[in-house]
């Protein structure tokens, strides 16, 4: 009996191992062919994008008026704004010692008053000796004189006129008036200080207005176009929309970059005249073929897509991207249209993987 149970335990053994020998063969065979993930595909799509170019520059003054003396040699007793300060085009900036202007005019005002007396005289003169020439008490010789002598006076008085008028503008120029509406971006002027003609007291910013000077390269030029929109982010973060006002007619022989000069609205927010600023120049719209930004991989600086083939394995293609539109990347070259593009996961996935593609879930209905 012991023989015979020793015989039976025997053959359950070998029987056994090849049972598992045979479920280790198919789970290999299973194994090989098991999907690596589970995965949406979509095909690409064709998609209006709009065309930028983006450009880096500086924020400048629109135009900045350089607000001097006019009077020579003349003491500031007041001044009236700091930098920074609005201003309208007319406003009192600063205010300059008078007394001696005032004096001058009021000489200039008597010597008008004394010439103009004189010139009233000679007229008299001049019409007594017309009537008395004709009946014959005056020669030709001596009405010449007098008629000489009334245009004479005459001309003593518009130079007298005219010093009054030197005079009242030269009093004008003892306030310093603002040429225009803006913004006061520097000020030298101090009160106690003598200054003289054209000696410069401030700085304006001609109607707070602002620009960007974008630098482009000489094959973007042909691109741009007057008018055109643009999107502008100063240094301090503050966004502003733009228009395209002129394109320089020469390129920097240096740098071989050209400006453009975008215009800017009033000068708002934290934006200020020589911060650097990026922007986006808008050339229109055109046609594209774009994939989801999730089926874009980026490995070592390259751009990959996964596609799946008939036989459910995954080729690996290397793309050129290029414009961005939502969610949506454009794959400038190395995808056909009609490829079947994993939608998403394919930083898990490699050469040759082989997936289950499942459909893609349903939109879920927005609440009412």
């Amino acid at each position: 009996m012991k023989k015979m149970s020793w015989l039976v335990l025997t053959v359950a053994c070998a029987s056994g191992g090849l049972v598992l020998s045979a479920v280790a063969a198919d789970q290999a065979r299973t194994g090989a062919s098991k999907p690596s993930l589970t995965v949406t595909v979509t095909t690409p799509q064709t998609a209006s994008l709009a065309q930028k170019i983006s450009a880096n520059g500086n924020l400048a003054a629109w135009q900045e008026a350089v607000i001097g003396a006019e009077a020579n040699g003349l003491k500031i007793t007041e001044v009236r704004v700091n930098v920074g300060d609005r201003v309208q085009g007319g406003d009192v900036l600063a205010v300059l010692q008078a007394d001696s202007l005032r004096a001058e005019l009021a000489q200039a005002e008597a010597s008008l008053a004394e010439a103009t007396a004189s010139a009233q005289e000679a007229k008299a003169q001049a019409e007594r000796a017309r009537s008395l020439q004709q009946q014959g008490f005056f020669s030709n010789a001596q009405l010449s004189q007098a008629l000489a002598a009334e245009a004479s006076a005459g001309a003593r008085v518009q130079s007298a006129r005219a010093l009054v008028q030197l005079q009242n503008v030269r009093l004008s120029q003892t306030q310093v008036r603002a040429p225009d509406a803006g913004v006061i971006s520097a000020r030298q002027a101090t009160v106690g200080t003598v200054v003289g003609a054209g000696t410069e007291l401030f700085r304006l910013i001609r109607q707070g207005r602002i620009e960007w000077r974008a630098e482009v390269t000489a094959a973007e030029i042909g691109r741009i176009q007057v008018g055109a929109p643009v999107q502008v982010k100063a240094a301090s973060g503050q966004l502003m929309q733009g228009k395209v006002r002129m394109v320089a007619p020469s390129v920097d022989a240096q740098t071989r970059n050209a400006l453009v000069y975008v215009d800017l609205p009033a000068q708002t927010g934290s934006a200020r005249a020589g911060m650097y600023a990026q922007g986006e120049i808008a050339l229109g719209q055109s046609q594209a073929l774009t994939v989801p930004q999730s089926a874009v991989v980026v490995r070592d600086g390259f751009s990959y897509v996964y596609t799946v083939g008939a036989d459910q394995k995954v080729s690996q293609l290397k793309v050129q991207t290029g414009r961005q539109s939502a969610d949506r990347v454009e794959v400038t070259s190395g995808l056909k249209a009609d490829a079947r593009v994993v939608a998403s996961g394919g930083a898990f996935l490699n050469h040759g993987d082989t997936v289950r593609v499942v459909d893609a879930p349903a939109a879920t209905p927005a609440a009412k």
